[in-house]
């Protein structure tokens, strides 16, 4: 066991000491050097009493770090924001409560990297990090990213415990489906990289969908590091995400649950539960695990949007051959980048909505009540008359949905998509 100084944490030789070992003491140099100058505020929306117990996990922090009751008090506060967090709508959370979790999370972490942590306590501290990230809100310039780059990068240093990563998969037989006979009629006009003004009067001002080929062929995705199951493991296998678990989202039995990027990968990409029941998709992802956002960039053509950068929203999705986005509508207009596999895309104008029979309830008002490869015509006789447009979307396209555009996904193979969303 290695007891470094708070005061002189810094002067030590890294070098010299252990890989796991040697973590606890980066980690210190991310935290503010004493417990006066880590200054803990809140608003009144937080009771005193929850207050002073995180109050009383910083001093255990700088007193006695390896004391358990680090661990007890830290975990005291996770478990009582927790519940706050989970009392009514999201939308409804005071930030505050959120930031107090992130702080619990962050106790945690720190108790569970002191001195020379396993392996197993490594892992648990990334999984905390992750939870934070998640359900928390950025405190002390968003530490719980910072940490979580150090354990990932001393778990792939280590030569002495297993690397957070599992071994590379095998060679696995990509299963396809037939690909859709597209009616050139009906097809989704393709073009290669217009210019921003013939994008705007020929599209983006009339509304109408188009393919844009060659504008995404120079992201470090397609190039530098190609996106592929084992790079996903390598950058963020050990990383804890929400996946939907369902063949679509309207389904009864559908649901979300939390697991690592590794089990999703084993379970529902590589394992019997494949075939379009498990989807990772998520609005955070990049967020979370900066690796991977660092390999796409926003089309240029978000430049023509009302918003600045910060306001466009990037969600990942990553699933197997098989998985079905319902047709529906999104609230912003939308590029749709495919980046591995390639997916089956029908579009209808806002124009047919009443023949595309929305859901009645609000929750799912922007949804069709249609299964549009294989719809009842009993129930629904008028979808027939809805005209569309179609397409196969293949890797380095980027599909432009207009806003409030119908469009209904099928993935026709294993598949990872980038959407921007933009106003």
């Amino acid at each position: 066991m290695y007891t470094i100084s708070l005061l002189n944490q810094k002067s030590v030789d890294l070098q010299n000491l252990p890989t796991l070992a040697q973590m606890w003491i980066e980690v210190r140099t991310i935290l503010p050097s004493t417990v006066d100058d880590f200054i803990i505020e809140f608003s009144e929306t937080i009771e005193p009493s929850v207050l002073k117990v995180l109050e009383l996990a910083r001093d255990h922090l700088y007193s006695r770090p390896d004391c358990p009751a680090s661990a007890e008090t830290a975990q005291i506060v996770i478990d009582y924001s927790w519940e706050k967090l989970n009392t009514g709508t999201w939308r409804d959370v005071d930030k505050e409560w959120r930031r107090m979790y992130s702080y619990g999370c962050l106790f945690k972490v720190l108790s569970l990297c002191n001195g020379d942590p396993s392996q197993t306590k490594v892992k648990e501290a990334i999984k905390t990090c992750d939870m934070g990230l998640l359900m928390g809100a950025a405190i002390m310039d968003n530490i719980l990213q910072r940490l979580v780059c150090i354990l990932k990068n001393t778990m792939k240093l280590s030569t002495n415990v297993e690397k957070c990563e599992e071994p590379r998969s095998k060679k696995m037989k990509q299963e396809r489906v037939s690909e859709p006979v597209i009616n050139p009629a009906q097809a989704v006009p393709r073009i290669q990289c217009p210019s921003l003004e013939r994008f705007r009067s020929d599209f983006l001002d009339p509304q109408k969908p188009v393919i844009i080929e060659r504008i995404i062929d120079h992201w470090p995705a397609f190039t530098e590091h190609p996106w592929s199951i084992d790079y996903l493991r390598s950058v963020a296998g050990c990383r804890t995400v929400p996946i939907e678990v369902g063949s679509k989202y309207t389904d009864e039995e559908w649901s979300q649950k939390l697991i690592t990027v590794n089990e999703f990968i084993d379970s529902y990409i590589l394992g019997t539960e494949a075939k379009g029941v498990g989807y990772l998709a998520q609005h955070q992802l990049f967020d979370q695990i900066p690796e991977l956002k660092e390999d796409i960039r926003i089309p240029d053509y978000c430049c023509l949007g009302e918003g600045d950068e910060d306001d466009i929203t990037i969600n990942a999705w990553f699933g197997p051959v098989g998985t079905v986005s319902p047709l529906h509508q999104d609230p912003q207009q939308n590029f749709l980048a495919q980046v591995v596999g390639r997916k089956y895309i029908r579009l209808y104008s806002p124009e047919e909505t009443e023949n595309l029979y929305p859901h009645e309830s609000q929750l799912l008002h922007n949804t069709s009540q249609v299964e549009v490869e294989n719809p009842d015509l009993v129930k629904f006789p008028e979808f027939h008359k809805a005209s569309y447009e179609e397409c196969v979307l293949q890797p380095g396209d980027v599909l432009f949905i207009p806003v409030q555009h119908w469009h209904y996904v099928r993935s026709l193979e294993l598949s990872f998509s980038v959407s921007f969303w933009w106003s």
